[in-house]
């Protein structure tokens, strides 16, 4: 078997791996990324970027590519209640749009951005197994490229980027915390013929909920999402329950009616979970150290910031300025500080459970007041935090 030497062999080449690869491979160090997907690939996702996602692209200079590929930007959420409807703006002065790319095109983009930055990648390659030296650390890999034979790899650290399934986390037994269940079930279609205008738009009704936003090629992502208690029952028919969701909105169910389904439909159940990121050789980031319901749609922002925080960190242990320990702990603190409150959120409002009456006025009063509704967006967009907005206008949900 073949060997060689890395500072970071990351497992993983999308929306946590790759931009975590480029910006270590921007200070110089030997980075490795593998991916058994050969891109451009798709991948089940909401697709949503949203703002403070947008504004880590724009730091690493990738924005401008996003947007020569044709991604529409969404400079508007807005949220029907059914009695209420309430539109607001979701960034700020700095990022006003949100984008929801197809994964196809982002994760090549990013995939591109990691080699340009001196980052190895190879495409199509499996790991079948992490390489443990005689005290148990992680110092490797092995695996595979189709019809190659098997080589071993080995770094200074093992990065697994590789979601909710991950071979790294599992291999280590990464600890889990703040585990909850899947609380939600969801699915979602491409439509032609549905013009959104740069417009997210989201359904809530008691124990329902569906959505639309655009994307690429003019289509427009339509999902819709029921209590995970009910899975059994809706996947026995998912085309018919997956339309009978519009007619809870006559004015949409119109409008779906009229325009064209261009793909299967697909969906997924997430579990929420946090996993320790880090121990002797290893480190996590992205869906395999923190996984959440799919409902507030912060997947991508999350891996986004996850992968800056985790490169920073790393190159504090890399360079030799923090002992390891030191280094991934501040990494795992910083993760968890900005993750817990979008997570919460995400808790609170994945059970589709009615508004409480006292939260339901609060949105009433809000109604009309353009600051308020953009405030309210805000949350949504993981730009502002319920806690803060509960303080400025009132309520809990």
């Amino acid at each position: 078997m073949s060997e060689s030497r890395y500072d970071v062999i990351v497992v993983g080449a999308r929306c946590a791996g790759s931009p975590t690869a480029m910006l270590l491979a921007s200070k110089g160090y030997r980075i490795l990324v593998v991916d058994r997907a050969v891109f451009p690939s798709d991948t089940l996702s909401t697709h949503l970027i949203h703002p403070p996602g947008v504004a880590a692209l724009r730091r690493w200079g990738l924005l401008d590519r996003l947007v020569a590929t044709g991604c529409p930007p969404i400079h508007t959420y807005e949220f029907d209640f059914g009695s209420l409807v309430l539109p607001g703006a979701p960034g700020t002065e700095a990022e006003p749009s949100a984008y929801a790319p197809r994964r196809t095109v982002l994760d090549k983009l990013l995939v591109d951005a990691a080699r340009e930055a001196g980052a190895e990648v190879r495409e199509g390659f499996t790991v079948t197994e992490l390489v443990l030296g005689d005290a148990g650390d992680v110092v490797g890999v092995r695996g595979r490229e189709p019809g190659g034979p098997e080589v071993t790899e080995r770094a200074r650290v093992v990065l697994g980027a590789d979601g909710l399934h991950s071979l790294v986390a599992r291999t280590v037994e990464a600890p889990l915390y703040h585990e909850n269940p899947k609380l939600m079930v969801g699915y979602y279609s491409y439509f032609s013929g549905l013009e959104m205008d740069g417009v997210f738009k989201a359904h809530s009704r008691p124990y329902r909920s569906f959505g639309a936003w655009p994307t690429h090629d003019g289509l427009t992502l339509v999902g819709g999402c029921w209590p995970f208690a009910e899975f059994n029952d809706i996947r026995q028919d998912i085309e018919g329950n997956y339309y009978k969701n519009f007619a809870l909105a006559p004015s949409w169910e119109e409008r779906i009616r009229d325009a064209r389904r261009e793909d299967r439909i697909v969906g997924a159940a997430l579990p929420n979970f946090f996993r320790k990121p880090f121990g002797p050789g290893w480190a996590l980031v992205g869906d395999a150290g923190y996984c959440k319901d799919f409902f507030t749609a912060q997947g991508i922002s999350d891996a986004f910031l996850s992968a800056d925080m985790c490169a920073g960190s790393l190159d504090d242990a890399l360079s030799g300025r923090e002992p390891f320990d030191t280094a991934m702990a501040a990494y795992q603190a910083a993760r968890d500080r900005h993750a817990q409150p979008v997570y919460d959120f995400t808790l609170q409002v994945s059970t589709l459970e009615p508004l409480s009456p006292e939260f339901g006025k609060v949105l009433e009063g809000i109604d009309g007041n353009r600051h308020a509704m953009d405030a309210f967006a805000r949350v949504n967009a993981g730009v502002t935090s319920m806690a803060r907005f509960s303080a400025d206008w009132g309520g809990t949900v």
